[in-house]
This record gives C-alpha cells, structure tokens and sequence, in this order.
C-alpha cells in the first residue's frame, strides 16, 4: 500500500520494515520486566491458535530479521492475530501508527498512577482538565521529561 511513511517533521519519509514493526510489536506487547518471546514460541503459540501449522520458527527468524520481507496474508493474519492488531499493521505506516499510539496508550494506562489520574479526572469541568493539564506539562518539565513524542493537543504522535 501506498503512503507516506512514518515521518519525521522536516525529513524524507521514513518507511519501517515489516522486521521493524515486528520487533516493535515484540517489545511493545511484552510486559515490563520479562524478556520478549524466543521465536519458537511466538510459532508454537500462532499454531496453537491456528489448530495446525501455520508458520514456523524459522520463518519467524527470517521475518524478525528482514531475510524474507513479502510473507503471505496468511503469515501476516496469523501475526496480528498474535499480537491482537489488525494486519493492517503490517500493510500501512498509517494503520501502524494508530496502532503504536494506543499500544502505548495501553501501556501508560497499566501503570496504576496514570490510570488513576485519568479516571480521577473524569467529570470535571472543560477548564479543571486544561489546569490539569497546564500542571502535568510544568511536572513533565521540572522532571526534564521530552514531549517530543506528544502531538500539539496532548496525545500520542
């Protein structure tokens, strides 16, 4: 599929790699503190989900290095199946993309403070939420925190 890539604001278009996206789905998907799964059980585990053979751990080596780059639909839907992402992910920069943001979306609202802060705020008035806002950004910088990754309005980029 055709688009524009995974961008950074005043470069060239930068496409990932399906190996890329795989690797980021990896780490992304693992819980803190356990080391991402070898490739024979991301394999054991897509065949038993499968009920049969449906890919193996060699395959997924070469997909996870890039030595092979064009794996069959069927490969790409058992992947996502997987990792609980549409195969689009693998297909479009802009499908990933939308996917990364609430795989780490999903990963800041595991930790118990933020879920915490963002429930605790539901049902506050428009002009609370901007002041807690305006607190979370002067937080962030007094703790020399980046907002590189935080679009204009706050979210994910």
């Amino acid at each position: 599929m055709s688009d524009m890539g995974d961008q950074i604001p005043g470069e060239h278009a930068q496409r990932r790699t399906l190996a890329e996206k795989l690797e980021h789905l990896l780490t992304t998907t693992t819980p803190a503190g356990q080391r991402p799964p070898s490739n024979e059980e991301v394999a054991t585990a897509i065949n038993i989900a499968a009920g049969e053979k449906t890919i193996s751990a060699t395959y997924v080596w070469q997909l996870r290095t890039g030595r092979k780059t064009n794996p069959t639909m069927r490969h790409l839907e058992a992947l996502a199946q997987h990792f609980g992402v549409s195969a689009a992910y693998f297909l479009s920069d802009e499908e990933s993309r939308k996917i990364d943001d609430q795989l780490a979306l999903l990963g800041a609202l595991k930790q118990s403070d933020t879920r915490s802060i963002a429930l605790r705020s539901t049902g506050l008035s428009e002009s609370s939420r901007r002041a807690l806002h305006s607190m979370i950004d002067q937080l962030r910088k007094l703790e020399g925190l980046s907002d590189d990754e935080l679009g204009q309005d706050g979210t994910l980029r």
